[in-house]
């Protein structure tokens, strides 16, 4: 069940890539990152509150567990990570294709399981090491493809941003697997809705300052005031990365929570939404050199599989 749930969490994160793009174009990033957190605590609000005061929820997969601050603290965490991943993510997905971020941020596993194996002490072996590698030469021809766009891999800023995202979105996948295991398993044992509740709440407090202060500005006489949002109009398409992402995190959450549920698996799964993502980029976006870059999204799902098969 867990796995298929996976599936569907992956096809949900291609959605929402595609959003994200079709969101940032001409449009600031800071303002969209905070109507993205914005709209995601609007979603979960409502499972906060009838949890919280009335029973309405009580033995739902819908019902958001409370706790103080011994909770709260691990979400808190959680949502620094994944905003600072999501900054990242988000300037580079501005400036680089989507048939370039995607094949990229599908390499996540890769980190994923290495993590695992520093963290956790899990041991790879032959068939993951192959998928490793695969991974691995896939950066290297999507970086031989990125050149014909103008992009080098080694001194552009959007890709060690994209990279940072995805270093970063790893390390989040672990925290995940920590914070949903029970204490038997060396785990926290929190509350799948509460986690995913309250971070997202969290991040639009932090997103909510950020923007706010990248508007204040100095000037004369030592008066701040704020400046205009020169860069954003409006998309429709803004919403609907909060639903995509609130649904397929949903889902993931969900996916963890069950019994026998493999972290290393999950992520490697929902990296399929590079799929998507990257059907998007050629048919919305009409973007180039897309056999070269097939090719190289061909090799990272097949690193994946050997990834999975080593997993088995």
């Amino acid at each position: 069940m867990w796995l298929i749930l996976a599936f569907l969490s992956a096809v949900l994160l291609g959605f929402y890539d595609s959003c994200k793009k079709k969101s940032l174009k001409d449009n600031e990033v800071i303002a969209v990152l905070f109507l993205n957190t914005l709209f995601s605590s609007v979603i979960f609000l409502p499972f906060i509150l009838l949890s919280a005061n009335t029973h309405l929820l009580e033995g739902s997969i819908f019902q958001v567990g409370m706790g103080g601050w011994e909770m709260h603290k691990y979400i808190i965490l959680k949502s620094c990570i994944v905003l600072s991943s999501w900054t990242f993510g988000y300037f580079a997905m501005k400036h680089l294709p989507l048939t370039i971020v995607g094949p990229i941020n599908a390499t996540r596993p890769v980190m994923t399981l290495i993590g695992a194996m520093l963290v956790f002490g899990e041991r790879l072996n032959v068939w993951q090491w192959i998928g490793v590698l695969l991974a691995v030469f896939s950066f290297f021809l999507l970086s031989r493809s990125g050149r014909k766009e103008g992009i080098d891999f080694k001194h552009d800023l959007w890709i060690y941003f994209l990279l940072l995202a995805a270093l970063l979105g790893a390390i989040s996948g672990l925290y995940d697997k920590y914070l949903m295991a029970s204490p038997q398993d060396g785990g926290v044992g929190l509350d799948r809705m509460a986690v995913q509740s309250w971070y997202n709440v969290y991040q639009m407090g932090m997103m909510g300052i950020v923007l706010f202060m990248s508007h204040l500005r100095l000037k004369d006489h030592g008066k701040l005031t704020l400046m205009k949002f020169s860069a954003f109009h409006w998309d429709w398409a803004i919403i609907f990365i909060s639903i995509f992402l609130c649904a397929a995190d949903f889902v993931y959450f969900y996916a963890l929570s069950l019994p026998g549920a493999m972290i290393s698996i999950v992520s490697m799964v929902r990296r399929g939404s590079v799929v998507v993502s990257f059907l998007f980029g050629a048919v919305a976006f009409h973007e180039k050199n897309l056999k070269a870059k097939a090719l190289d999204l061909a090799l990272v799902m097949l690193g994946m599989v050997f990834l999975w098969i080593g997993s088995h």
